[in-house]
């Protein structure tokens, strides 16, 4: 019964964020999350436009609230739209700017490298594009796209790689874009972080630990260094010490 409602639940879920994705279309719709409350359902929506979510004097947020409390069964529902700051690391938005492009007759390569470009200079850590259907002619083929680095499989690609979904309906039939996104926060389970070198000191029986910045670990290399040069000195002075006292011995 748990899984039954599980399931059903999820389902519910899609069919919203499919609703939100037809009717916020022009408003840059960025995704959405659901939070149960105990006061009703919150519906946390992103947008590239908020104002166009919202409507003149809220008149569009309302009439969505009511199709999600009648159609989807919400209880109480609230909605809240954000703005997204940085479009271009959303791959549902990106996608959708793919979309327009190629429905205004622009070249699916140019139009894919264009993107990248616009995603990996907002900092990304990598993107992948996918367009597929009839991009060259009468037969579907798949182009794909990729800069920087992305996972591609295990836990880490589900967990850390954002996915957007568009579809672009042209002459030859509908084309399916797929943008996938790994966020420039983004750290990876087996990444290392190298910190920098600390220097212990002990003050009347406390330990305190600093960090040796460029100048200080140049001095204390330098002191080492002097160090080293003395005690070759000492060792010099003591060899020829050692050497007089058995040349008088032998005398």
């Amino acid at each position: 019964m748990i899984e039954k409602d599980f399931v059903q639940e999820g389902l519910r879920r899609t069919r919203i964020d499919e609703y939100l994705e037809k009717e916020l279309e022009r408003a840059g719709y960025g995704g959405m999350e659901v939070q149960i409350t105990p006061l009703g359902t919150m519906v946390i929506v992103y947008a590239e436009r908020p104002g166009m979510v919202i409507g003149r004097g809220g008149k569009n947020v309302r009439s969505i609230t009511n199709v999600l409390k009648t159609e989807f069964g919400l209880d109480n529902p609230q909605i809240e739209v954000k703005e997204v700051e940085v479009p271009e690391l959303n791959p549902k938005i990106m996608a959708y700017k793919i979309s327009n492009m190629l429905q205004r007759g622009m070249h699916f390569r140019r139009v894919a490298y264009s993107t990248i470009r616009r995603i990996m200079g907002a900092g990304a850590q990598g993107v992948e594009v996918t367009i597929s259907g009839k991009i060259r002619g009468s037969r579907s083929a798949v182009a794909k796209f990729v800069e920087g680095y992305i996972k591609k499989c295990g836990e880490p690609s589900i967990r850390l790689v954002e996915e957007g979904f568009a579809t672009a309906e042209l002459k030859p039939g509908v084309l399916g874009i797929y943008v996938r996104i790994m966020p420039p926060e983004t750290v990876l389970p087996d990444s290392v972080e190298i910190l920098p070198p600390k220097m212990i000191i002990e003050e009347d029986g406390d330990v305190i630990e600093e960090e040796i910045d460029v100048e200080t670990e140049e001095v204390i290399e330098e002191e080492i260094i002097e160090e080293i040069e003395d005690l070759d000195e000492l060792e010099e002075v003591v060899e020829e010490e050692s050497t007089e006292e058995v040349e008088e011995d032998d005398s």
